[in-house]
């Protein structure tokens, strides 16, 4: 019996399945991840750029749009266990460039930017009351690393009901490795790990009516 037999075997890797209103989460593509002699490295670039695609898709549909980055006080006042274990993340200080989201991605006036300081958006964040408070029900889940703070979030968004669909080219990590392992899991167990054409037809079918999202 192969690996993926035992897990259909025991009932993972069900289908969740869009909702009727999503939103575009990006978790931390800020420029320390995406600078590979900082944090980033691996397929990160190439995930930023696909994001691209799909950011630009949520805004011509208008939808609920969150960004996070990671931020620590100057003082270190606010430092926890998470810079125990990562010391280098203490250089991402309030107002710095490495804090800023990637300028292919730059949040537009109504976008939420959301300061955290552990792997997942929704940890010690309103990030859950904000999608509450839009109707949302989808979290579309991208950015970097997959095996982190990706997969931090993804697990926390099925833990507050909200359903997870992580578009694979839209997720990067410094290595293959972590990165294919932790899209094979989440696939198995939190999310709907979506090819990119996958969720853009899912979002097609939100707009009946309107002209082709390519257009």
């Amino acid at each position: 019996m192969s690996e993926i037999d035992v897990y259909k075997k025991q009932g993972f890797g069900n289908r969740i399945g869009f909702g009727k209103t999503p939103a575009l989460l990006i978790i931390d593509f800020n420029n320390a991840f995406a600078n590979p002699d900082q944090f980033g490295g691996g397929n990160i670039p190439a995930a930023i750029e696909k994001t691209r695609e799909l950011l630009a898709v949520a805004r011509h549909l208008d939808l609920p749009i969150a960004f996070t980055t990671h931020v620590y006080a100057e003082d270190g006042s606010d430092d926890g266990v998470f810079n125990m274990k990562s010391p280098g993340l203490r250089a991402l200080k309030p107002g710095s460039h490495e804090i800023q989201i990637v300028p292919e991605l730059e949040p537009r006036p109504g976008e939420r930017v959301i300061a955290k300081h552990y792997p997942s958006g929704f940890f010690a964040t309103d990030l859950a009351g904000w999608l509450a408070k839009r109707g949302v029900d989808t979290a579309i889940v991208t950015g970097c690393t997959t095996s982190g703070c990706v997969r931090a979030t993804v697990v926390d968004a099925m833990g507050h009901g909200f359903r997870p669909m992580v578009p694979r080219e839209c997720v990067g990590d410094r290595a293959d490795g972590p990165h294919e392992a932790n899209l094979f899991d989440m696939q198995q167990k939190y999310a709907d790990v979506m090819s990119l054409d996958e969720v853009l037809a899912e979002l097609q079918k939100l707009a009946p009516r309107q002209s082709k999202l390519s257009d």
